[in-house]
């Protein structure tokens, strides 16, 4: 595995010294117990109390304001002041710059929200996960054998937290992707695995000429229906159903565009290729593969490569057991591998997608 800058000089070197580094053990040590304390602060409307009042308040003025006992109120305040998410000046807490972060950041409040909801259960599970091979962790929200074919009957809040996960990462990209898809001006757009529709939506908008097809599981098909029906542009979008899983299940031809949007890192590099080869067979050589993905190895910040490596654990023991967030050159093989070509890399899209560019 070979890295470009900046990530090859962040992860080619020890980055802490001695002591942060014990720190840090310790903090991975007590990961689950820090999750849940700065959890709760933000469900308690601790950190918006103190995000609030820039002067702080007393233990006892949080308890009550919390409506929690004084013991409940205490273990969270020095849980967290130790975390660092809260300060203590003249008998005050304050709130810290990472508390901050955790309440106002939207980026931090989805990640949250999709871990506890979807993910804490079942990474339990992550060992028997990576040892089999499959999502050992998916029987904790329900019995199906990929999390694919129970997105439309998930157990709320895990079915909230997970479409508000992969549209918050999906839809700031949106703007910049529709220029370059549309810079070769195409009439026909086939969407592979376009779940609820949203980026169909936005190509009927963007185009009033465009025709959309959306190919996805049957449930997600009914799903999509449901969520696009009288939306502006609704006349356009059609729909062939299909589970690519299947080997045998071909991709439709006579697209001038195939978009595939975070949807190969749910499948294993085998089976990515698999999918990249039937594509290969319904492109002609004036249509224009699309594959919008985050890459780890792409990232212009450390932070985004940091969050990218932990959420391919949601895909090793919640989704299906075998696919990942891509380390690039792992793609590229697989297109290579598919009989494609890489015509172009579109870096530093909304929050840290790329478009790979593919002809044949």
């Amino acid at each position: 595995m070979e890295l470009e800058s900046p990530q090859k000089e962040i992860y080619g070197k020890e980055q802490h010294s001695a002591l942060k580094a014990q720190r840090l053990a310790q903090e991975i040590a007590f990961g689950p117990v820090v999750f849940q304390v700065s959890r709760l602060m933000i469900k308690f409307g601790i950190f918006q109390m103190l995000d609030d009042h820039k002067e702080g308040y007393t233990l006892d003025e949080i308890a009550d304001k919390a409506r929690l006992s004084l013991y409940g109120a205490k273990v969270l305040l020095e849980s967290s002041l130790t975390i660092g998410t809260v300060l203590l000046k003249d008998n005050k807490f304050v709130l810290a710059k990472a508390g901050w972060f955790l309440l106002n950041d939207k980026m931090a409040r989805v990640n949250m929200d999709f871990n506890h909801d979807v993910n804490y259960q079942g990474l339990f599970y992550l060992e028997d996960a990576i040892r089999n091979g499959k999502p050992e962790g998916l029987k904790t929200l329900g019995n199906w054998p990929t999390i694919y074919e129970g997105l439309s009957t998930l157990p709320e809040p895990a079915k909230t937290s997970w479409f508000a996960f992969d549209h918050f990462y999906s839809d700031n990209s949106f703007e910049e992707a529709l220029q370059i898809v549309f810079a070769s001006n195409p009439r026909k757009i086939l969407d592979i695995g376009g779940n609820t529709g949203r980026w169909a939506t936005q190509c009927v908008r963007y185009n009033p000429d465009v025709q959309v097809t959306i190919m996805d599981l049957p449930q997600q098909i009914e799903m999509m229906k449901q969520q696009t029906k009288g939306l502006e542009g609704a006349d356009r979008i059609d729909s062939h159903c299909g589970n690519l899983l299947d080997p045998n299940t071909p991709i439709p031809q006579g697209y001038n565009a195939i978009w595939m949007s975070q949807f190969l890192d749910c499948f294993s590099e085998e089976e990515a290729t698999s999918i990249l080869s039937r594509a290969a067979k319904a492109m002609s050589k004036d249509s224009r593969l699309f594959i919008m993905e985050t890459f780890w190895d792409r990232q212009r910040f450390e932070t985004a490569s940091y969050c990218l490596a932990q959420i391919s654990l949601y895909f090793t023991v919640m989704a299906n057991g075998n696919s990942k967030m891509y380390y690039s050159g792992d793609l590229i093989h697989c297109i290579e591998q598919a009989g494609l070509k890489v015509h172009k890399f579109h870096d530093n899209i909304g929050l840290g997608h790329s478009i790979v560019e593919v002809i044949i």
